[in-house]
């Protein structure tokens, strides 16, 4: 039997996911290991994979993610992702890849985007800001080979993911970013209905992102931004039963039956496409 892949979650202070992510990969067939800011960063070396999870780093003070991205550790994940081993940011996960300048990727580093202050739009009038938790939709808009952790999903897949952020909009003011992604097919997860259609308002954009963006990957494919939570939608039994999808009636289906509860829920698939990495 082949050696399990080794994923380190890396905690910083104020992170609080890394638990419940790390029994995700555990779960998806991989070994994880939480993985603390203040070790000594050539340990990471030895792993096979990198996630950043959620929380709030160093409070978010100054801006999301921006003095995480500033440790040490992540000059390593740098260079680990330059040599093609896969890095997932997760909510505040993904401020620090955009906040090094990983994501999207495209001008040596350049820190190109931000992730601002949610702001919830519709018909043109704004009717929320900041912090917001809640089950959204999001459909995968790139090919699924693209990106490392979308190999396991179908073309254009559309599944429920939770989000809980007060800055989770991707906004940029780079000139041409937005269509430099798009023709390099760097927008791997937008916003979308139970139905899969895109559309601006909330609350099926649920912070305001500029073309519904919740995940985009680096120009290799091997590093993700997503917004959403998969580790909180590993298990069938954290779906509500009230979503009007297949997966809500495979919940209410699964009501007293501990078996079925524990079958893999629609965050799982990005946790098991990292067993790929290196695969022929």
């Amino acid at each position: 039997m082949a050696e399990r892949k080794r994923i380190a979650v890396l905690q910083f202070p104020g992170s609080n996911c890394e638990v419940e992510t790390a029994r995700a990969v555990e779960a998806a067939g991989l070994q994880a290991e939480i993985f603390r800011w203040n070790r000594d960063p050539a340990e990471l070396a030895r792993f096979d994979g990198y996630i950043l999870g959620g929380g709030f780093s160093y409070q978010d003070r100054v801006r999301a993610g921006v003095i995480a991205a500033k440790e040490p550790i992540l000059e390593v994940i740098v260079a680990a992702a330059a040599e093609g081993k896969p890095v997932l940011g997760i909510c505040n996960g993904a401020q620090i890849l955009v906040e090094t300048g990983l994501v999207p990727g495209v001008n040596d580093r350049a820190i190109d985007m931000a992730l601002a202050p949610n702001r919830m739009v519709q018909g043109g009038r704004v009717v929320r800001r900041d912090y917001y938790c809640a089950w959204v939709y999001v459909k995968l808009s790139c090919l699924p080979e693209r990106c490392l952790f979308t190999q396991t999903l179908p073309p254009k897949a559309v599944f429920p993911l939770p989000i809980a952020h007060g800055e989770g909009r991707f906004v940029t003011r780079r000139e041409g970013l937005r269509e430099r992604l798009w023709a390099q097919d760097q927008i791997v997860f937008r916003y979308c209905t139970p139905e899969g259609e895109v559309l601006p308002d909330f609350p099926v954009n649920p912070n305001g992102a500029v073309d519904n963006l919740a995940g985009l990957c680096n120009p290799a494919g091997n590093v993700l931004a997503l917004m959403p939570h998969p580790e909180r939608a590993s298990w069938l039994r954290q779906v509500p039963a009230d979503l009007p999808d297949h997966y809500g009636q495979r919940r209410r289906e699964a009501t007293g039956n501990w078996a079925a509860l524990e079958e893999p829920g629609p965050g799982r698939a990005l946790f098991e496409a990292l067993k790929r990495f290196g695969e022929a």
